[in-house]
């Protein structure tokens, strides 16, 4: 083979290995979003249309997907049929270390959504009435893990109650139905247990619920962190419009939870929508939840909770309040 016909094929091949490397790293013609009802911010951002807008120009188009609770979300994540989820804060942090290769780029709320609730008539009182008891919870979400530790704090255990594992709506159903004593709840089902059964709220502790944060898989936002930045602009633009409109915010979770005005108004009082940044507090409550989480025995006491906190948060992306 002559030297001239050899270079050729050399340069034929890079050709190959360079389209390929481009193909690899090539836009994507689809994006997948979730939305959720404990996230107001992405009814807004489903129902307006704002994101489509933005990615037009790119050709590449939406495609919009459920999320029941933080544990789906990070399912979905994790499976690679989502590219971003809406999850509490201490929820990716489970995720994270166990082994969810995702980063937390942005606040969509700052919520009190969970607290133990139990019926009108229960003669619960307080965390250490829970002993021997059957609690409904969903694993890997906030209300599990405000359960977790509101039990440490009442010096028991999961081991002391009965857990009963369910979504966050069976949860509700089965208070109601009276097949569980107590319910680590989530709004707005919580909101609707307690405007339409007269559930009652009877250990709150605001501090103790995580930050709502969005979540993008690792490595789609490391080959398409224009896109990511498109993605947070449009959410930008979806929370001004919350905040600006109530009426119309409340209309929207009412559209998509079949629930009264009076029952998403109770979940609008406890939902603050003033913060997008991802920071220095996210990271505080975060690290909080999962130094408790260990302490507890649920994460590993080999786990190093702060460096995997650090890893978790992406501020590279961060936009301005």
């Amino acid at each position: 083979m002559s030297i001239t016909r050899r270079l050729a094929l050399a340069g034929l091949a890079a050709a190959s290995i360079s389209l390929a490397s481009q193909a690899a790293f090539a836009q994507p013609k689809e994006i997948r979003v979730d939305y959720a009802t404990y996230n107001p911010v992405s009814l807004v951002l489903k129902d307006s249309g704002i994101l489509e807008k933005a990615l037009a120009a790119d050709g590449i188009t939406v495609r919009w997907v459920q999320s029941a609770g933080s544990n789906k979300a990070l399912e979905f994540l994790n499976a690679g049929s989502l590219d971003f989820g809406s999850t509490a804060g201490a929820a990716a942090l489970i995720g994270k270390i166990n082994g969810n290769p995702i980063k937390s780029i942005y606040v969509y709320s700052r919520p009190e959504w969970t607290a133990l609730v139990t019926g009108a008539k229960s003669e619960i009182t307080k965390v250490a009435d829970l002993k021997g008891r059957r609690v409904a919870v969903t694993r890997g979400t906030d209300p599990h893990i405000f359960l977790v530790r509101a039990l440490a704090e009442a010096k028991l255990t999961e081991k002391d109650v009965r857990l009963v594992l369910l979504q966050h709506a069976d949860g509700r159903l089965a208070l109601e139905r009276g097949d569980v004593e107590a319910w680590a709840g989530l709004d707005p089902l919580m909101a609707a247990a307690e405007v339409e059964s007269g559930a009652k709220l009877f250990h709150r502790k605001a501090e103790d619920n995580t930050w709502g944060v969005l979540n993008v898989r690792e490595a789609f936002a490391k080959e398409n962190p224009a896109l990511v930045r498109k993605v947070l602009a449009a959410y930008e633009q979806a929370r001004a419009q919350a905040l600006a409109n109530p009426a119309e915010l409340k209309k929207t979770l009412v559209a998509y939870t079949k629930l009264s005005d009076a029952v998403i108004e109770r979940q609008l009082t406890r939902t603050e929508l003033t913060h997008s940044s991802i920071g220095q507090a996210q990271a505080d409550t975060i690290l909080a939840a999962g130094l408790a989480l260990q302490e507890a025995g649920v994460l590993p006491a080999t786990a190093d909770v702060k460096a995997v906190v650090d890893d978790l948060l992406d501020r590279s992306f961060a936009v301005t309040n």
